[in-house]
């Protein structure tokens, strides 16, 4: 028996929207910290965001305390669900500076926290410590997730794009096929085999809230609900698997290089992910002008492939640029 079914109306399915988090992803992004065996994945971030911290010294207790184990929820305050498809980090530091005290002492009071647990007793007996604890999130983003950001926004931004075209395909039946194996949708109903948060087994009409999230991984689902928030689910993006190696990327096999130019290897390795030009610009740091040219040169060899995604076009590598790239060197 699934842990959990969601049967979605016509209002649900009509209200279920894409969005990512970039204050999820700081605050879930603790839990790599705190148990990097079960990271693997994200281990040269965390390395060198180690590095960074030991650097600054900042002091991390404020909000590593209120992150519980790694299968564990955590207060619902401090990642209210995105309002917009793509908001940015101040403006929901912003809402979560807003958080009531009778939130914030409701949301404290659900979870069994260890004594050691200084930092809530101290927000439970006065809310007013919120101010405190904003400040870490924002040094603490600053400093581990910022520098990544727009490495994270490409995956998560190609993520959103790629399931609104399976939505717009083959409707909810196509959008959850292969949204994660947990997840199973027949007859307008999602189970869920498993998942870590403990959600309501009824939508109400506002819709479901899809949440890709790199930090997420490898936990297989995270639901939160609070009131007045829409349900909200966070799961792992497609590609994943090769969001760290973009940084090796930038230095192609000189095999490669001396057959295409270092520019034009560079820019093929770049797109396993659908990515615009101002994208690939960003990530390689190249030119837009540069990496338009190159690409021009990469089509007409049938390498890479673009495709137009509301005013961008992303591009991706055709099945002989698959090729050309995974060969042995």
């Amino acid at each position: 028996m699934p842990e959990l079914e969601l049967e979605f109306s016509v209002a649900d399915l009509a209200r279920t929207r894409f969005a990512f988090s970039p204050l999820w992803e700081t605050v879930v992004s603790v839990r790599v910290l705190k148990t990097p065996g079960e990271h693997a994945l994200h281990f040269p971030w965390l390395r060198e965001t180690r590095e960074r911290l030991a650097g600054s010294g900042l002091d991390l207790t404020p909000l590593t305390d209120l992150i519980p184990g790694p299968h564990s929820g955590f207060p619902d305050f401090l990642t209210p669900p995105p309002d917009t498809a793509v908001p940015d980090f101040d403006t929901e530091l912003a809402l979560m500076a807003r958080s009531t005290p009778e939130q914030i002492r409701k949301d404290l009071a659900y979870f069994d926290y260890p004594p050691q647990a200084r930092f809530v007793r101290e927000l439970h007996a006065d809310p007013g410590r919120l101010a405190e604890l904003v400040e870490v999130v924002r040094a603490y983003w600053e400093l581990a997730i910022q520098p990544y950001w727009p490495r994270l926004r490409d995956l998560l931004e190609a993520e959103v794009h790629f399931r609104a075209r399976r939505l717009a395909l083959g409707g909810h039946q196509l959008l959850f096929e292969d949204l994660h194996p947990h997840l199973h949708w027949a007859n307008g109903v999602l189970r869920v085999d498993k998942r870590c948060c403990v959600l309501s087994a009824q939508l109400t009409g506002d819709g479901l809230l899809l949440v890709p999230s790199v930090f997420t991984w490898p936990d297989a689902l995270t639901m939160v609900e609070a009131a007045g928030w829409q349900q909200t689910l966070f799961y792992p993006p497609r590609g994943i698997a090769t969001l760290w190696d973009h940084r090796e990327q930038r230095c192609p096999p000189e095999a490669l290089a001396g057959v295409l130019g270092r520019s034009r290897a560079t820019l093929l390795l770049a797109l396993g992910d659908p990515l615009s030009t101002t994208d690939l610009a960003r990530r390689t740091g190249l030119t837009a002008g540069g990496v338009s040219q190159h690409l021009g040169a990469l089509s007409a060899a049938g390498l890479v492939t673009g495709h137009r995604l509301g005013r961008q076009v992303k591009y991706t590598r055709t099945r002989v640029g698959e090729l050309l790239v995974s060969a042995p060197r």
